[in-house]
Parts: structure tokens; sequence; C-alpha cells
């Protein structure tokens, strides 16, 4: 065991674990941060995706110690107090979540794109988002909030016929 200083969310969060405890069990057990999800424990599925140095990043694979001192931002942290991140209030507003499983990992891998990315084309949306598992079928819906929530950002991409087409 060791005392490890995690920067979560903006602050900066101490727990005593082994450095090389996956971060996801950490942020869930030692710091009651539930939007990752444990999914398949093998970076696969996406369920745990947070943003490390503002990248993508599967939870359920990275030892906590090696994260030491960078800042770490799950689906909690993304609100600014009482508002929503534009990616949050574009998954609500497109109706793009059914059983929620999958939806922290989409929404953080759809933060992480438009950070790098703020108007990614609709080939664009599907490769960032490729590496996450849906099986409830929302997936023309998760693609139109990542649209909206350019949009809501104030840098809009155009929109393709087939987009406008499948709302």
């Amino acid at each position: 065991m060791a005392s490890l200083k995690l920067q979560v969310n903006g602050g900066e969060r101490s727990v005593e674990a082994d450095k090389d405890t996956p971060l996801l069990y950490i942020l869930r057990n030692d710091l009651a941060l539930n939007g990752p999800k444990f999914g398949c424990g093998l970076g696969e599925c996406g369920a745990c995706t947070v943003l490390i140095d503002g990248k993508a990043a599967r939870s359920c694979l990275i030892p906590a110690g090696s994260v030491e001192g960078r800042p770490i931002v799950t689906l909690e942290g993304l609100a600014k107090g009482d508002a929503l991140d534009p990616v949050q209030q574009a998954f609500i507003d497109e109706n793009a979540a059914q059983c929620g499983y999958c939806i922290n990992g989409m929404i953080m891998a759809a933060r992480a794109l438009l950070d790098r990315n703020p108007r990614p084309t609709e080939d664009e949306i599907k490769q960032a988002l490729a590496y996450n598992l849906c099986r409830c079928g929302t997936h023309l819906e998760i693609i139109s909030a990542v649209r909206r929530a350019a949009e809501l950002q104030g840098k809009a991409a155009p929109r393709t016929a087939m987009a406008e087409g499948a709302r």
C-alpha cells in the first residue's frame, strides 16, 4: 500500500492503495465516482473511459500509480457547477441513451474529440467512437449528439445529407 495523490476533477485526492491498482477501482470504490463503469476489464468496451491529460483513456487498464499528479477528468468533472458540459447536454437533447452503460465512454470520447477537433466530420466522429461498444442501437443519436455538442460550443461542423436524413 502507498499513499497516492491523484488530481481528479480539478482537486487533489489522496488514497491508500497499491500503485498497480487499476485507476477505475480507485475512482469508483475509493472516490465514489460512478461515471466510469466496469465493462469488460480489458480496455475493449470503453465504459471506463476518463480523460487523462485531456486524452481519452481506459481507466480499467491504467495503474493508479502511473497517473499521480496528472489531471484526470471523469464524467462527474465535465459540468461547471449546475451547467452541463455541451456534450452532456447534447446527449440529453438527442436522447442518445437507452440502458446508459456505454454513455460514460461515449461522452468522454466525444469530449476528447471536440477538444482536439471542434469541427469534426461525420467520419471523424465515427472513428473517435469506434472503440466504444454499445448494444442498444442508439448509434445515430450518439452521432447526432456529438454534432449538436459541436454546435452548442459555437463551432458547428457542416451537416451531411446522411446526418440530416437520419434525424
